[in-house]
């Protein structure tokens, strides 16, 4: 079976990427994914069917837009967009909003109000009404129904008494606009907070974007020429010298140096490579010169699937769906059958004349307005995001507020997450000399290299003073050698250099004199002030921390037992993480607190990712919560308040639909008129604001 892979251009808002899921699903297309956020649609062809252009022209003739693989893609204007069609309705709105409350003779005119209102409908219906149009015909009634259904009524009704002068009872010009705008507000809302995931593969995609110093033999001699690191191809020979990038994945067969894995292992100290050794593209190799054979590009390379999973885990469909979306699919025919039941009813049996049934029943339709549909998530939204920004929380979206009220795991990385990132000297053991000796003779060592480990130990103790030493050289990939005054042979370097000497291969730097042990060092990143509190609360509240890193079991062991978490995975690769997520997710929802490259899929997978604001900038992007304060303890804050901003909107959206519940039937009996529901959908507007704005005071924790 083959599988398909687009773009989709033209979606608003993620009621058109349901539309489309379930189009291609009635085709009985399998395993689709459809994401509003990265624009992408990929679907399975079911057996027997060997082409995907009838149901890819059918997507098109849906309004929407497709785009294939390598083809270009089409500008987008700014007429087009969201923030435009969104400004430009508000111009129009706040004048007719205005007049509600103040006295001036020319807002109350009918005509200026039509003149008003007329450009926001036309802008609402070339926007909402196509969609809903579009939704219709392929039998999936979407919010845009209701949208143009409730804008439609209110503008038709006016547009009806302002022709027939039937006076201010029936002027409900501002009802349709303030429908269009505020939806409009809702989605562009939605659109920036949601679109802000796609930049973290963008990022990624950078990484991979490097030139290369490519080896080409001619008889005895070797000529170097820098190009871009696409064309290379496995078997090519690579030059990598100090502070390059490695332009694909390879083996060195020449030289040594150390490399920065971050992005990849999330272990901050740089790694030792030497003859044999595998390199990873878009690593940094911090010092030393190597060469390389490549042996892997494109998408075969360890990046491209870091990519890749993050694509996926961005995909996924989501384990609930919104509320307002699952209950329209109910409420909009439900709404529609009233209509027309109301004038069927008054028509025949209610001895009323034809316009007055039909006025009855747009005031059914008037009254199921989605206005407070669409205030309820953003109220709630802005309310709570305000909240959180002041305490240095930043939240993405409405999206991230359904997990977090069924959160029961965090899992936390380990460098740069639980530590800071900073290398710090841990403990540490010599022989045979005094420890200011023992501190002045790695400072004398360490002060000719220009290794980052180098850097932090001879900054940290070059106030011990310095041992005259002759014939310093660093040996690439091991270490430093020097001769003192005296004659003796000094070393140090990592367990490469010490490995004749002694098995123990727990420690980072080794001090040999003379070919025999003298000292050892280890090295520790600092671990956050606020880790264990955090832990503590989380315990409190009945959510389980878990260690997930790629670091080794010793150290992890080490860092648990000091914040005390009791779940430990140590070791592990960016897929194992992923697989540890999917795990733990198949029990219960989960929170992932990660600050590297190789956590972004784990990031973007989880219910909940969340990103400390100096993690690096892909682990941000894809991470739904960023702590901007750097603070673990806000870690709890942001938990509850996320929670409660969910209630709220749930809250809100339960008014928004109770008010139509008890206000609709009352219309079709006819005791509420077309003004009358007006009034009660502003007093819904009215709840939902003080319920949205008590979020500010509430204890949340």
């Amino acid at each position: 079976m083959e599988t398909i892979s687009c773009k989709v251009r033209g979606m608003h808002c993620t009621n058109c990427a349901q539309s489309v899921s379930k189009y291609l699903e009635n085709k009985g297309m399998q395993d689709v994914n459809v994401s509003f956020a990265t624009e992408e649609l990929s679907f399975t062809l079911p057996a027997g069917i060997t082409s995907a252009n009838d149901v890819l022209n059918g997507i098109n003739q849906m309004g929407y837009q497709i785009i294939l693989p390598n083809q270009p893609q089409p500008g987008n204007l700014f007429l087009n967009t969201l923030t435009f069609k969104f400004f430009f309705c508000a111009v129009f709105t706040a004048p007719l909003l205005l007049h509600m409350w103040v006295n001036w003779a020319w807002l109350h005119d009918t005509y200026v109000q039509l003149a008003l209102a007329t450009p926001v409908y036309l802008m609402g219906m070339w926007h909402f009404g196509r969609s809903a149009w579009r939704s219709l015909v392929n039998r999936l009634a979407n919010m845009d129904v209701l949208i143009t259904l409730g804008a439609t009524a209110a503008y038709g009704y006016s547009l009806t008494g302002t022709l027939l002068q039937l006076g201010s009872d029936y002027m409900f010009y501002e009802t349709a606009a303030a429908i269009i705008t505020l939806v409009f507000l809702g989605n562009l809302l939605e659109e920036r907070s949601v679109k802000q995931t796609t930049t973290a593969i963008a990022d990624l995609a950078r990484m991979q974007v490097t030139t290369a110093r490519r080896i080409e033999e001619h008889g005895d001699h070797e000529h170097i020429h820098v190009v871009d690191n696409q064309t290379l191809k496995p078997g090519d020979k690579v030059l990598v010298n100090t502070g390059d990038k490695i332009p694909m994945d390879g083996t060195i067969y020449w030289g040594s140096g150390h490399i920065n894995e971050s992005m990849i292992t999330g272990e901050s100290a740089p790694v030792a490579k030497s003859e044999k050794h595998k390199v990873i593209g878009g690593t940094i190799l911090e010092d030393g010169s190597i060469k390389m054979f490549v042996t892997a590009t494109g998408k075969d390379t360890v990046l491209s699937y870091i990519i890749e999973l993050v694509k996926q885990a961005q995909s996924a469909k989501p384990n609930m769906q919104k509320l307002a979306d699952r209950i329209s699919g109910i409420f909009v025919p439900l709404v529609l059958g009233i209509a027309i039941a109301t004038f069927l009813g008054w028509a025949i049996f209610g001895n009323v004349s034809t316009g007055e049934a039909i006025m009855k029943s747009i005031a059914v339709l008037v009254i199921a307005c989605p206005c407070a549909m669409g205030l309820a998530t953003p109220a709630a939204v802005m309310v709570g995001l305000g909240r959180a920004a002041n305490n240095g929380i930043l939240i993405k979206g409405a999206n991230t507020l359904e997990a977090f009220k069924d959160i029961r795991y965090v899992v936390l990385d380990k460098t740069g997450t639980l530590t800071t990132g900073k290398l710090q000297v841990g403990n540490y053991h010599f022989e045979g000399m005094t420890e200011q000796e023992f501190k002045k003779m790695v400072y004398s060592l360490e002060k000719y290299s220009s290794h980052p480990i180098a850097r932090s130990l001879s900054g940290l103790w070059k106030g011990e003073g310095e041992t005259p030493l002759q014939q310093v050289r660093e040996i690439k990939g091991r270490g430093m050698q020097a001769k003192d005054v005296a004659g003796n042979e000094w070393q140090l370097g990592s367990f490469m250099m010490a490995e004749k000497v002694t098995s123990d291969d727990s420690h980072n730097i080794y001090l040999l004199k003379n070919g025999q042990l003298a000292g050892w060092i280890d090295l520790t990143d600092e671990i956050r002030p606020d880790a264990a509190l955090m832990v503590k609360q989380l315990q409190q509240r009945g959510i389980k921390p878990v260690l997930l890193s790629g670091d080794t079991e010793r150290k992890c062991r080490e860092l648990a037992n000091q914040t005390g978490i009791t779940e430990v995975f140590a070791g592990q690769t960016p897929e194992q993480k992923l697989q540890k997520i999917d795990a733990l997710m198949k029990e219960a929802a989960v929170a992932m607190v990660g600050d590297g490259i190789n956590d972004a899929p784990a990031l973007a997978r989880a219910s909940i990712g969340i990103s400390l604001s100096d993690a690096t900038h892909v682990a941000m992007q894809s991470a739904n919560v960023i702590l901007l304060n750097n603070r673990l303890s806000s870690l709890p804050l942001a938990l509850g308040l996320g929670r409660h901003t969910y209630l709220t909107i749930k809250q809100n959206l339960f008014w928004a639909f109770i008010y139509n519940i008890i206000a609709i039937p009352f219309a079709a009996f006819g005791v509420l008129s077309p003004i009358s529901g007006a009034g009660v959908m502003a007093l819904s507007d009215i709840v939902l604001a003080v319920n949205s704005v008590r979020l500010r005071y509430k204890k949340v924790i």
